[in-house]
């Protein structure tokens, strides 16, 4: 009799759930509640993990928060589809590695689904982006939560679970497969009863290990005839944090989560169901924010067509969360001292990398760069360096103009056309530039900033620094200084001064070869970014007013260390 009650109250508590997750006002589509053998769409999780405040009273919802992620919208990302396309339009006989590559972390439910049974895990045609595939739901619940909770403390930070490699259990059924969380003593019931999974304590969900599973990147090369030749590190966000002070044991420890799941205030009850849950601290809100803040505005400006889960509100929210990241734990710009005695105006600008891995980071599409500045006493403009043009390129950038350049690291700027860009730029097997990712064999130049304690003379090559960087003596572990020296002589003082550090997502280089692309995902993006007022942010921004014989920030030194 009092399992029946209880069975009861928990379809009645269930069904409220459900009814308060599809009613929510301005959804555009509910979470899914597909479910698989081994894994279950978010909607079967947000049931119970939605609803939650901590002890401000502030929503910390598990749902609510992750949704308007890129990690929730991986498989909506319409610059990844777009890039997916255009690279096997180019290499066709590789189609089925390539849509397997890129599904297996972008894709992953379906693709662990799929791959468990022997069947297709490609993307297009009848693929997991169709909506008559039947794991067209899981694959478009991204990078979800029984993804993540599932994988197992089996090799995790070494090279046999990289590149997607995450161990998951293949074997066990419902309702006994095991879901691992940051706390103990979960609560057995109503969880299994309700979903099929079991809840075990699982430390290594709060692990910077964890990450690396799909944030250690390896790609195919292929030679002039199309043919496999080896591999390419694309992005290495794990061993960049690896090499840096933020893991090396000290006082600057950080993880992954640490940064990108920052604690709620206080304890939080992790489930409305029941409701008599005691409060578990710390509670790691699922905010899983970067600097992509171009293409959370592209994903909610298009909302209906891309059949993104969150409202213009919850994408607001988690563009807001960005833009204070990368405020507060992404790289920072001053001013260090700036003179004008003698008709040349010098300046030493100090760039700092807070991050626990490269800024920018990830794919090699984006790029950060310095926006420099002098006005005259009468508001004139007297140098310009790093402009941003309507089309999305940058003013005297050599790549932006040529496709087969580069443009340099700097260590003294004192012409408009040179600017000093943090980016990691393509090289193919014959050391041409490229920006298509199977022809990568390595890098020209891998100038972006260092994280704190990462030394670049002991760096193994898959994350070492390319390029002029490498000699520049004020390019180290946490940031760069550079110099700017500007022919005043013609003006009237006292100058202004003014700096900024710019983030993009999606370089030119980059959006002119989706241009050149014939495929309809490249055009349905293209149309997408072209609709953009913006294709870059800022990150941080300085000034000096009044400059004459000799300004500075007060403790400069500082910054120089």
């Amino acid at each position: 009799m009092k399992c029946s009650i209880c069975s009861t109250m928990l379809t009645f508590l269930l069904t409220t759930a459900w009814l308060c997750v599809i009613s929510s006002p301005g959804l555009t589509q509910t979470l899914p509640f597909a479910s698989g053998d081994l894994m279950a769409g978010s909607g079967n999780c947000a049931l119970c993990h939605d609803n939650l405040a901590d002890q401000t009273g502030a929503d910390v919802s598990i749902g609510g928060q992750w949704r308007s992620t890129m990690m929730a919208n991986s498989a909506r990302d319409p610059f990844f589809i777009a890039k997916v396309s255009t690279e096997i339009e180019r290499y066709p006989a590789l189609s089925s590695i390539i849509q397997d590559k890129c599904a297996n972390c972008h894709m992953g439910l379906a693709h662990v689904e799929a791959q468990a049974k022997g069947e297709s895990t490609l993307m297009f045609g009848d693929g997991f982006t169709n909506p008559a595939n039947s794991y067209h739901a899981l694959a478009m619940d991204g990078v979800s939560c029984t993804l993540c909770h599932q994988i197992e403390n089996e090799g995790l930070g070494e090279p046999e679970t990289f590149s997607g490699h995450y161990p998951i259990d293949r074997e066990t059924a419902k309702p006994d497969r095991i879901v691992y969380g940051p706390y103990g003593n979960s609560l057995l019931n109503p969880m299994q009863s309700a979903s099929g999974y079991r809840p075990e304590h699982g430390e290594h969900l709060t692990e910077s290990k964890l990450c690396s599973t799909c944030h250690t990147l390896y790609t195919p090369t292929v030679n002039d005839e199309g043919e496999i030749v080896g591999e390419f590190p694309e992005q290495m966000v794990y061993l960049e944090w690896q090499h840096s002070a933020f893991a090396d044991g000290g006082d600057d420890d950080r993880t992954c989560q640490q940064c990108h799941m920052p604690a709620a205030p206080g304890g939080v009850k992790i489930s409305s169901i029941p409701p008599n849950l005691s409060p578990r601290e710390p509670f790691a809100q699922h905010h899983f924010v970067g600097g992509n803040v171009f293409m959370l505005r592209v994903l909610r400006d298009n909302a209906d067509e891309l059949g993104v889960t969150a409202t213009t509100a919850q994408f607001d929210a988690t563009i807001n969360r960005a833009l204070s990241h990368m405020e507060n734990l992404g790289a920072k710009l001053v001013i260090l001292d700036a003179s004008a005695p003698a008709g040349r105006l010098n300046a030493n600008l100090s760039v700092t990398n807070a991050a626990g891995h490269k800024f920018p980071a990830g794919f090699p599409s984006r790029r950060a760069w310095i926006h420099f500045q002098v006005e005259d006493a009468n508001g004139a403009m007297v140098f310009e360096s790093g402009r941003l043009m309507d089309d999305g390129s940058i003013e005297g950038v050599d790549s932006d103009a040529d496709e087969t350049r580069v443009e340099p690291h700097y260590e003294t700027i004192n012409s408009p056309e040179q600017v000093q860009v943090y980016e990691a730029s393509l090289m193919d097997v014959n050391g041409e530039v490229t920006t298509t990712l199977l022809r990568a064999a390595g890098y020209l130049k891998d100038n972006r900033l260092l994280p704190r304690g990462f030394d670049k003379a002991t760096a193994e090559s898959d994350i070492e620094v390319a390029g002029g960087a490498r000699q520049d003596a004020d390019f180290i572990g946490g940031g760069d200084v550079i110099r700017y020296s500007v022919d005043v002589s013609a003006y009237a003082g006292p100058f202004t001064v003014r700096a900024e550090l710019m983030l993009q997502s999606i370089s030119h280089p980059f959006t002119r070869d989706l241009r050149q692309a014939s495929t309809e995902e490249a055009r349905r993006f293209m149309s997408y970014y072209d609709q953009q007022e913006d294709s870059a942010v800022i990150c941080s921004s300085a000034m000096l007013e009044r400059v004459e014989k000799t300004t500075a920030i007060e403790d400069w030194e500082l910054y120089r260390d």
